[in-house]
């Protein structure tokens, strides 16, 4: 219940909730979407309004990730010729 209390108070994905905890993603995603529902179903739901946010984001971040890196390249190469 600790990581998801850290995911409400602070909006984190759960990457950050991982890193932060020092455990894997894999059991945080488990921990927050089935274990926590049969111990506070409140605190479930307002974690899943969280990741479902942050899921609906995702292509968003990658697609900006993905043209700064080229842009970055780009750069590089004009100064390299």
């Amino acid at each position: 219940m600790e990581i998801a209390s850290y995911i409400v108070e602070n909006n984190v994905t759960v990457r950050q909730a991982a890193k932060h905890f020092g455990v894997s993603k894999s059991t945080v995603h488990k921990d927050v979407t089935e274990r926590l529902e049969e111990l506070d179903s409140s605190l479930a739901e307002k974690v899943r309004k969280i990741l479902d946010i942050h899921k609906d984001e995702r292509h968003i971040k990658g697609g900006y990730s993905t043209r700064l890196k080229y842009e970055k390249l780009r750069e590089q190469t004009k100064h390299n010729m």
